[in-house]
């Protein structure tokens, strides 16, 4: 699911990076072997803590919100704060990577993330609060700029879908663990006591991690070319078809944080006042998209790229409208359709990224992210400001501005595809006549 929450292959340049050394494909970690297990769980854990660290704020926003005297808007930040941060970490630690290793960079990145998330419950005000999770989100960037290449180089190509599968499977369940963990602790003893729990969870998935990770035998350090980097990102950038998807990664992206961002404030207030501890509860629905996130393949074979964005883009659109009732029922539900359309979007476009980068994979894949994440900090900001002014209609109303942008990207690709679809033929008619 990066799934939503999820991380992607990024490395400098591809082939110095994943060169073996000594050993061949054949001698990669396959199903059966203990070192194959100990991979799988290690990232799995891995997975875990970075989402639990990424998002221990978003589950307790209101809690923030009542204790500091802070509007939505002004408490949001400190869960946009992390990922626009991880969004600025993700290409440098990258680079790190292709020169330090995959299984240094991650362990350093996730202690490094550790160690901030046990000094923000001392944190005094808001402003430090931003600032330590601004830091924190770069210095975890390391391990989804990471995690996918070190999986690519050492596990066999064949075995290769399931430990993929693994380790988004630990994002999803970290991001949502994270958010309950923390939602629930701080309903009970106060938000500090809720930020501490996610930061003991997420140091204790950081040390299974390292306990569990086999030494790297395929990775070949390679000297960082700042020029070529460059130059393969300048051409990501201009490639029109790559630009759309960044876009429409980082509009499915603003809709999410716009609403988990202020779901929580809406359920405790009227008409549904429901208790803080029900409240945080609500992110088990994020399990819905673990279903919808697999199910976009399949979709993308049965109707095409596009015809699955549109899918995911009315799916989404008809969650936010039906999100306005003035109805638990339809509040939840409309919640249910949000986040599988979310999900079922960002697997399409994403997964479409590698598809049309003819080099540069990995680059590509940090752009997309770094789209993703920025998507997540400016919708979350946006949409809390916007319930702060008029209620949830003010949240719903950025997301259905975000899909309506979405929609015309799409309807602007799909003429354009139609515009070379027919430009093509063109010459067998004439030559046929």
């Amino acid at each position: 699911m990066q799934p939503a929450d999820t991380g992607a292959s990024v490395t400098t340049p591809d082939a110095p990076a994943t060169a073996p050394t000594t050993l061949t494909a054949d001698d990669r970690h396959r199903p059966g072997q203990r070192a194959f297990r100990r991979a799988n769980l290690a990232l799995f854990a891995a997975g875990v803590a970075t989402f639990v660290l990424l998002y221990s704020t978003q589950g307790l926003l209101p809690i923030l919100s009542a204790d500091l005297d802070l509007t939505p808007g002004q408490a949001s930040w400190t869960a946009s704060a992390a990922t626009l941060g991880l969004a600025l970490g993700l290409l440098p630690a990258s680079a790190l990577s292709d020169r330090y290793g995959r299984t240094a960079v991650m362990t350093a990145s996730t202690l490094a993330a550790s160690a901030f998330a046990l000094a923000l419950p001392f944190a005094p005000d808001l402003t430090t609060l931003v600032v330590l999770r601004v830091l924190q989100g770069a210095v975890l960037a390391g391990l989804p700029a990471t995690a996918m290449a070190y999986l690519a180089e050492e596990v066999h190509p064949s075995a290769l879908p399931s430990a993929m599968g693994l380790y988004v499977a630990g994002n999803s369940i970290g991001g949502m663990g994270g958010r309950l963990l923390s939602g629930w602790t701080a309903a009970g003893l106060g938000w500090r006591w809720g930020l501490a729990a996610s930061a003991v969870l997420a140091l204790l998935a950081t040390l299974a991690f390292r306990l569990l990770i086999p030494a790297a035998r395929h990775f070949t350090p390679a000297p960082v070319d700042a020029r070529a980097l460059t130059r393969t990102v300048g051409r990501h950038l201009r490639n029109p078809l790559l630009l759309r998807l960044y876009l429409l990664g980082m509009l499915f992206m603003a809709v999410f944080g716009a609403v988990y961002n202020t779901v929580g404030y809406r359920l405790i207030a009227a008409p549904f006042h429901l208790p803080e501890s029900i409240a945080a509860s609500i992110f088990v629905v994020y399990l819905v998209g673990t279903g919808t996130s697999a199910a976009a393949g399949r979709l993308v074979g049965r109707l095409g790229r596009r015809g699955a964005l549109y899918v995911s883009i009315g799916v989404t659109a008809a969650g936010l409208l039906l999100s306005l009732a003035e109805s638990l029922t339809c509040a939840l539900l409309g919640l249910v359709l949000i986040t599988a359309g979310f999900f079922a979007g960002h697997a399409t476009a994403s997964s479409s990224v590698g598809r049309t980068a003819t080099e540069g994979r990995a680059q590509a894949s940090a752009l997309y992210l770094i789209a993703y994440y920025l998507g997540n900090s400016l919708g979350g900001t946006l949409g809390a400001d916007a319930y702060h002014a008029t209620g949830w209609p003010g949240a719903a109303t950025v997301g259905l501005t975000a899909m309506a942008l979405a929609a015309a990207v799409t309807l602007y690709a799909t003429r354009q595809a139609h515009t070379t679809a027919r430009r093509s033929s063109q010459p067998g008619r004439l030559s046929a006549r």
